[in-house]
């Protein structure tokens, strides 16, 4: 069981455990490397250790329990600085080990595991009376946990005896119980199945009473539907009759329509026959016109932008829009983005719109906002304000189209005021007779 390696007389270093460390001995060994962990420094500790080092006592049992048994077994230098330690925290103990007579009353785990660390003299031989002791321990505790668990299955053996003695009584009673509700259930099922025939009986009784009230309702309904259809075929002749009533009396309203209408197409056309005989012309001067004085020239667009204003000057607006039936034609998104562009597209176009509105009743010229609606998946819901006409623009038609069209609708002559800033729009509706205004414009005059 011993080897010796080279150790003197009284040094038990040289002395080799032949077998594994017995459990209950190596969980004594690893709570007295954790109880001495805490003592050393960091660099005292081997380097597979170290990461343990702020650990609590339990918490490095718990997760370094097998590294700090394997360096106790591998560092000679860190067992001696626990077993340092050790003596330090124990030293009757250590002290009996170093003279061979361990205490008799210690517990030979503790002697083994302490034997174990500090390597006396035969401390092999602690070592493995601890693990014969703790084998004999665990035989005995085995042998009297067994005995207590049979002794608890005998009680429970006879407690499970009593129990199924009383449970046939029980159920012996509940079956004389069940045999005596079974006869009196046979009973009153033999007296059910005879009220059964009897109703039987008097089921097939009221179904032929019931085909023969059937038949006499049958020939009921069939006399019901022949007096019905004579009364229909009867309103039918009184309805042709009033129709034949009506179409005379229409007919005979006709005929006098028809006498009313040619007299008064004679005398049209006979008056019409005399202005002609005589070659009346149509009156074309009015009295006030007779009346001499000097009339106001007419302004148009091009004399508007003759006058001495600045181009962004809201004023030159007004003076547009106070042209006899003037038309503002508006690039809804183009002056929204150029006034507020940061709100959404719905509450821009409820903004221009509520103020053109107003614009429509302080000037009373014609208002027609356009928005681009090429990219609109559905047709926008919106209830256009008093004054002015919302349109959109079609799939593939863009706004700028849109407003080209509007304005080469309108006759020559006729003052049209287009409010954007694009400039491709502003040029071509220039060259179709309208006024551009700048965007900014409309803004300053709306705010």
């Amino acid at each position: 069981m011993v080897e010796s390696a080279g150790g003197g007389p009284g040094d038990g270093t040289a002395e080799v455990l032949d077998r594994p460390l017995p459990e209950g001995v190596r969980k004594r060994v690893v709570q007295i490397v954790s109880d001495g962990f805490g003592g050393l420094t960091v660099a005292e500790l081997p380097a597979q250790l170290r990461q343990y080092a702020r650990f609590t006592p339990n918490r490095r049992v718990r997760f370094a329990g097998n590294a700090m048994a394997a360096a106790v077994e591998s560092d000679t230098l860190f067992r001696q600085r626990i077993g340092e330690r050790f003596r330090e925290a124990h030293p009757e103990l250590a002290g009996a080990l170093d003279t061979g007579a361990p205490p008799p009353a210690a517990d030979p785990l503790d002697v083994a595991a302490a034997a174990y660390v500090l390597r006396p003299t035969g401390w092999v031989k602690l070592v493995a009376a601890a693990g014969e002791e703790a084998l004999r321990a665990d035989a005995e505790r085995v042998d009297e946990e067994s005995r207590a668990e049979l002794e608890r299955l005998r009680e429970q053996l006879a407690e499970a005896r009593g129990h199924t003695k009383a449970e046939t009584e029980r159920l012996r009673a509940e079956l004389e119980s069940v045999k005596k509700e079974a006869d009196s259930m046979h009973r009153k099922l033999r007296a059910a199945l005879s009220d059964v025939k009897r109703g039987e009986a008097a089921l097939r009784k009221l179904h032929a009473e019931m085909e023969t009230v059937r038949a006499e309702s049958h020939a009921q309904v069939s006399a019901a539907e022949s007096e019905s259809r004579r009364v229909k075929a009867r309103l039918g002749e009184a309805e042709a009759a009033l129709e034949a009533a009506r179409r005379a009396a229409r007919e005979g309203r006709s005929v006098e329509d028809m006498r009313v209408r040619l007299l008064l197409d004679t005398v049209l056309e006979a008056a019409q026959g005399l202005r002609r005989e005589l070659a009346l012309p149509p009156v074309s001067v009015r009295p006030a016109e007779t009346v001499d004085a000097v009339e106001p020239g007419r302004m148009t667009p091009k004399d508007i932008a003759a006058r001495a204003l600045s181009e962004n000057d809201p004023a030159i607006l007004d003076q547009l829009l106070a042209l006899p039936q003037a038309h503002l034609v508006v690039d809804g998104y183009n002056v929204t983005k150029t006034g507020y562009p940061q709100m959404p597209l719905e509450k821009q176009r409820l903004r221009l719109l509520g103020q053109l509105s107003q614009l429509a009743a302080q000037t009373g010229a014609e208002v027609t906002c356009v928005f681009d609606g090429a990219e609109l998946a559905a047709p926008v819901l919106l209830a256009p304000p008093r004054g002015v006409r919302v349109l959109f623009s079609k799939p593939g038609v863009t706004a700028d189209e849109l407003i080209r069209q509007l304005v080469r609708a309108e006759p020559p002559g006729r003052p049209v005021i287009v409010a954007s800033t694009d400039r491709e729009v502003a040029d071509g509706i220039a060259k179709a007779g309208a006024r551009p205004v700048a965007s900014v414009v409309l803004l300053k005059r709306l705010s």
